[in-house]
This record gives C-alpha cells, structure tokens and sequence, in this order.
C-alpha cells in the first residue's frame, strides 16, 4: 500500500488541515469585502441625507464649520470600515503565510 507523502505525513509540526485554512482565508477575503461595501453604503447613504436635507431646507448651514462638522460626522464611520477591511484582509493573508512556513519547515525536515 503506497501512501501519498502530501496527503498524510509522520511531520509531527502539521496541527491543521490545508483545505479548511484556504477555506477560511477565502471566507476572510470575501467577509472582508462585504464588510467595506457595508461601510461604503453608509457612507454613501449619509452623505446622500444630508445632500437631500440642503436642497429641501431642512437643515441649518450657519458657515463653513457646520459643513465641515457635517462631512466629519459622516466620514467618521468609514475609518473603522477601512481597519476592519484591512484587519480581515490581514488575517486571512497571515493564514496563507503560517501555511508557508509550514510547508518549508516540512521541506527542512525531510532533508
């Protein structure tokens, strides 16, 4: 019976399964683009209010500092949105690296 030396191995620093860390970077990657789109949609969605609030005139712009406050207000959100995508974004590129050096040191070790 001949067994495949990539499928099972006596390397005793193999801890997980291969297909279910790709999966779960894949499932980081796309978590982490909808997480973006979310932020980016309420981004969107405040700016549009307060543009719709200028034109029926349901909101006071007393200067300069009222629309810069109102712009901060609603670019504020999107900061954490940009960390929580690159966090995300991040993790599942860490897994992909620590199977990386998982696979070299199992190369070292048959030499």
């Amino acid at each position: 019976m001949a067994e495949s030396n990539e499928s099972k191995t006596n390397f005793p620093g193999t801890y997980f399964e291969r297909d279910s860390i790709l999966r779960v970077a894949n499932l980081a990657n796309i978590f982490a683009w909808i997480t973006l789109a979310y932020y980016v949609a309420q981004v969107l969605l405040s700016i549009t209010v307060f543009i719709l609030q200028m034109v029926r005139g349901t909101i006071y712009i007393g200067g300069f500092t009222d629309v810069a406050q109102q712009i901060l207000w609603f670019l504020q959100p999107s900061l954490p949105g940009l960390w929580y995508f690159i966090g995300i974004q991040a993790i599942g590129k860490i897994l992909l690296i620590f199977m990386d050096i998982e696979d070299n040191t199992r190369r070292a070790a048959r030499k």
